[in-house]
Order: C-alpha cells, then structure tokens, then sequence
C-alpha cells in the first residue's frame, strides 16, 4: 500500500483559466473537481492510501462566496487548505511544505501537483523525482513553462481528463495539432489599432 497525494493550487489555475478565456471564469468554465477526484481513484490501486488537497488564499471580498465551494469539496472528499490573502501572498511554499511532510512520513508513491507555476515547484518536484517518487502535474502546457518537460515527470493536460470541462477552452495551442489542420477563429477586429508582437515569429 502506498500513499498517493494530490495538491491543487487553486489560485494558480484559476488565474490560468482566466487568460485562457480573456475573463473571469464561472462555475461553467472551471474543471468539474467531483471528475477530478474519480479521475485520481482511477490512478490508484484500492489499497492505496489516496489524499487530495486544494489550497486557496482567501481575499477578503470572496470569503462569503467561496465559503460555499469549499464546503462542496469537503463532501466530495478534498481536504482545504485556505489561507488569507494579504499583499502578494501566495500558498505555493505551504503546498511544497505539504508535500515534503507527506514524503517525510513515508510511504509517499505518486504525487500530483495542479499547477503550471514552474518558479515555484519545478526544483521540489525535481527533488522529489530524485527520491523515487512518481510525480504528475496536472496543468495547461502553454503555461506550464518546465514543468511541461522536466524529465521523468509526466505532464497531463487537463482538458485530456474525460469530463473535467463541459465545453472545450479556447486555447491558442500549436504543440499538438491534428493532422488535418485546426481553424483559430479571430479575438480582435480588422483594422483596429495593432498592438505590439510579443513572440518571434
């Protein structure tokens, strides 16, 4: 038997999402987190010991609202972590801190980090992948920077789990087209006023 965990970097992918959808995302563009939890049994033997765990930071003005979507995770089996917001907080070391408890208390098989923040997991997960342990991350490649590569790592993108988002995001991703070509509809009006070109072309 051995222990598999999941962290969820709440912020991080919630941020990720709304650049995707150039907006704020709603309960229908967020991935269904019930699909994520069947996804991460299907992942583990049943005599494995399985722990998922989504850490928030919570502003002040989203603590009433949010206080209903964490009591949902708890009945759907999620441990939170929620913790103020205050200036540029952020809960990425108490994620990494987590993990290292987890792998500190033995028996830790696999890990699954939700993110696509290289910065701050790329050297933790590295470290443990040194350890022995199979590490997964969950995120969007395009934003994933070295987390989508790091050897030994597997990378799963999150619209490949069956069922984690109704509707397909509207993502601007040339790594893996098909064969037959892809149309990418326009986001901005011809003849408006150009805007400078970030990437090499």
């Amino acid at each position: 038997m051995g222990r598999h965990v999941l962290v969820w970097d709440a912020p991080n992918l919630d941020m990720t999402l709304a650049n995707i959808i150039d907006g704020k995302p709603t309960a229908k563009e967020r991935p269904d987190m019930a699909t994520l939890g069947s996804w991460l049994v299907q992942h583990a033997d049943p005599e494995d010991e399985i722990e998922a765990c989504v850490f928030v930071n919570v502003a002040p003005h989203v603590a009433g609202p949010l206080r209903g979507w964490v009591l949902w995770l708890l009945e759907q089996g999620f441990r939170v972590f929620a913790k103020p917001k205050d200036g540029d907080s952020d809960v990425d070391d108490d994620m990494v801190e987590h993990l290292w408890d987890r792998f500190d208390h033995g028996d830790l098989d696999a890990v699954y980090v939700g993110s696509n923040d290289a910065k701050a997991f790329l050297a933790p997960l590295g470290d443990l992948l040194e350890r022995g342990v199979a590490v997964s991350v969950l995120g969007f490649a395009e934003y994933a920077g070295g987390l989508s590569t790091l050897g030994g790592l597997r990378f799963v993108d999150l619209e490949s789990i069956e069922g984690l988002f109704t509707e397909p995001l509207p993502r601007i991703t040339l790594e893996s087209l098909p064969t037959e070509g892809r149309w990418f509809e326009p986001t901005g009006r011809l003849g408006a006023e150009p805007t400078p070109l970030d990437a090499d072309r």
